[in-house]
């Protein structure tokens, strides 16, 4: 038996878009619009601008709705979503389509923006932002049914069709939405420490180390005598008078050599740090 096509009802693609269905929070306001690109910026233009925000605030509250239970507040939400929508009748043309068209992705990227901007405790490159978010539903997929295993790196990418590399970046960032306290107790035990404790602190030797590499060549550039004598002084611990008895010569010369040679190594060391600084700067320019 045949059946008649001609009173089969027709698709939302065949439906003229007068009858389709809009959003109960998407009301009529083309004539308004018209109105508004034809005035001139004062207080005509402005009350009529106002009058639309207010029309069209339920369709932006609607849409920050979405991003509920997300670490925001729905109220604050519901402000970003309302500058979104401010931006978006600023900049709608009314001869190029319906408002809702335009609205709707200019007040979700508004408020997309809020969360990659605002959100993070650390600034994460929008690559990453967008890895994390991938993950985050594909785990959120993926664990629905009750009973269901966490899913592996391995899992995640096939669901995703992102590499297991790029599926470990987006577990990272998972954990890194939020800042821990510097304050905050890594152990409930009798012996418990906070994440201070297990930062290190300034290791002085790396000084040394510097400053010795710092004062190697000037030492070689000394005479033999007064590298001897700096050598018996600081590293054999000798007292001046016991290094003038051994050289035969005064305490007093033993000091002035001491000093003439620790200036002399010191201010070398100075100057080829000068001149290495200056040479990074010509090189980075």
């Amino acid at each position: 038996m045949l059946t008649d096509t001609s009173t089969s009802r027709p698709t939302t693609q065949d439906r003229p878009a007068a009858t389709r269905r809009r959003h109960d929070d998407a009301p009529d306001t083309m004539a308004q619009f018209a109105r508004l690109a034809g005035l001139a910026e004062g207080p005509e233009r402005d009350a009529l601008r106002d009058e639309l925000v207010t029309a069209w605030l339920p369709m932006a509250h609607r849409i920050a709705g979405r991003f509920r239970d997300r670490g925001e507040s729905l109220e604050d939400l519901r402000q970003v979503a309302a500058l979104g929508l401010v931006k978006a009748i600023d900049r709608f043309d009314p001869e190029r389509g319906a408002f809702e068209s335009y609205a709707v992705p200019t007040i979700t990227g508004e408020v997309k923006r809020h969360f990659r901007d605002r959100m993070w405790a650390l600034r994460v490159p929008r690559r990453v932002q967008e890895l994390r978010n991938k993950v985050r539903l594909a785990r959120r997929e993926l664990t629905q049914n009750p009973g269901s295993p966490e899913p592996s790196p391995a899992d995640l990418a096939a669901h995703t069709g992102l590499t297991e590399e790029e599926v470990t970046t987006g577990l990272e960032a998972l954990e890194s939405f939020s800042t821990l306290s510097l304050d905050a107790e890594l152990s409930a035990g009798d012996d418990g420490y906070s994440l201070a404790d297990t930062l290190g602190g300034p290791d002085t030797s790396y000084d040394v180390v510097v400053d010795r590499e710092s004062a190697k060549e000037g030492l070689r550039r000394l005479p033999e005598r007064e590298r001897a004598i700096l050598y018996m002084r600081f590293f054999e611990d000798m007292t001046q008078s016991r290094i003038a008895d051994q050289l035969g010569i005064s305490q007093m010369h033993v000091s002035r050599l001491i000093s003439r040679s620790c200036a002399r190594v010191r201010d070398e060391a100075l100057a080829d740090r000068a001149r290495r600084q200056a040479a990074d700067g010509t090189a980075g320019a």
